[in-house]
């Protein structure tokens, strides 16, 4: 039977690296016709950073359920486990509000900043109008952010109660013993 340090650390582990991957493709204008334009916007990056706050959650604590007498693991794993409790709300405000105000405003290149960039990348005269659709972008690339936006709010729901598993068994065993350390067949 497996315990709930197993299972909290199995999600965190599966859902940091889907967390991570969502983000570096979010972070990247993908299918976009605008190459030299990156979206360095922390409501992208913000998956990225979460993700690997519960990787690391889920690896310290599978390593600290595997070797019981290791005090910094534990340690370690509650301090990681307190950050990523405080930082996901973060990820599920983000995907929330970009959810609710609708891909077709929130995550467009077409507009000033890209515009800007792009006027000053290119120092000669473009002519614009015998290329229309340089500027545009593909027709389903705000659907591809939404269901970005959608896989990081599922993710983030997950890695939160997962992490707050894993810090409420901590809490408990620091309030039961007085340490982190405690026995390995004490629940």
């Amino acid at each position: 039977m497996a315990s709930v340090y197993q299972i909290a650390a199995g999600c965190l582990i599966a859902f940091g690296l889907l967390s991570i991957s969502s983000g570096i493709l979010g972070f990247f204008p993908v299918f976009s016709n605008k190459p030299l334009f990156i979206g360095w916007s922390i409501r992208i990056a913000c998956p990225i950073w979460n993700g690997a706050l519960a990787l690391i959650v889920g690896i310290l604590t599978l390593l600290a359920y595997r070797e019981w007498t290791k005090k910094s693991l534990w340690e370690a794993t509650f301090m990681f486990t307190l950050l990523s409790v405080i930082g996901t709300p973060v990820q599920l405000v983000l995907a929330i509000a970009s959810i609710l105000i609708g891909p077709y405003c929130y995550y467009t290149f077409a507009g000033s900043s890209s515009t800007n960039y792009i006027g000053y990348a290119i120092k000669f005269p473009f002519p614009y109008a015998k290329f229309p659709n340089v500027c545009t972008d593909p027709y389903f690339y705000q659907w591809y952010y939404l269901i970005l936006q959608i896989i990081n709010l599922v993710s983030g729901v997950i890695i939160l109660c997962s992490s707050l598993a894993i810090a409420i068994k901590l809490a408990a065993r620091i309030i039961r013993s007085g340490t982190l350390n405690g026995q390995k067949h004490a629940w």
